[in-house]
């Protein structure tokens, strides 16, 4: 999803930084962006929950209509549609590549995935939202090993600590392998996804 916004006013407007480089700014100026963002007033319920879901929605860079059909696949299915919906999220392709450390941010992922450099389990896929299930192994495609941002990534530069648990990643292979359904505690997002229930329920 194309959003022309910038990262710094969006981060300060969602109340969260989207993005590692937004952090500063953010604590720079932790208030929404405009002349009333230090004095704005008490949100109603609705607000919040519109918040929320916005937060969630920003931070996995996608669409209303793609956020809309990941709750109705979760409440369809079986278990806490709150929890299900997140861990549907985490199974796209490019959260996938951004939390495996192959790409610098979500929206780098969703871009790099979209030119066609991932394949999975051999295959090309350039669809950012493409679900992964147990057992597949997203790898970076030979024509693009030695590009610049996968030479950058092959040292460790975005990776965020220890792997996911849900992901077993070799860096310097260019490659993941999702080893299970990632539980909501193991997934990094701040979001309080009964609120996006509630809001998408109402």
């Amino acid at each position: 999803m194309n959003n022309p916004r910038p990262k710094a006013k969006l981060s300060r407007a969602l109340g969260i930084p989207l993005t590692r480089k937004c952090v500063k700014y953010f604590e720079r100026r932790p208030f929404p962006p405009g002349v009333h963002g230090r004095s704005r007033r008490k949100q109603s319920d609705y607000q919040v929950r519109l918040l929320e879901k916005q937060r969630l929605r920003h931070q996995y860079n996608i669409s209303e209509a793609q956020m809309r059909r990941a709750y109705d696949d979760a409440h369809r299915g079986p278990g806490k549609t709150g929890e299900t919906m997140v861990a549907l999220l985490e199974s796209r392709l490019d959260a996938t590549v951004a939390r495996a450390g192959l790409a610098r941010t979500i929206y780098q992922a969703r871009q790099l995935v979209s030119h066609g450099h991932f394949a999975v389990d051999g295959r090309k896929v350039d669809r950012p939202s493409y679900r992964l299930r147990p057992g597949q192994v997203v790898a970076v495609r030979e024509r693009s090993r030695q590009k610049p941002p996968f030479r950058i990534a092959a040292a460790g530069a975005h990776a965020d600590g220890r792997s996911a648990p849900y992901l077993s990643t070799v860096l310097d292979e260019l490659r993941t392998t999702v080893l299970r359904r990632a539980e909501r505690t193991e997934i990094p997002v701040t979001c309080d996804e009964q609120l996006v229930v509630e809001f998408y329920a109402r």
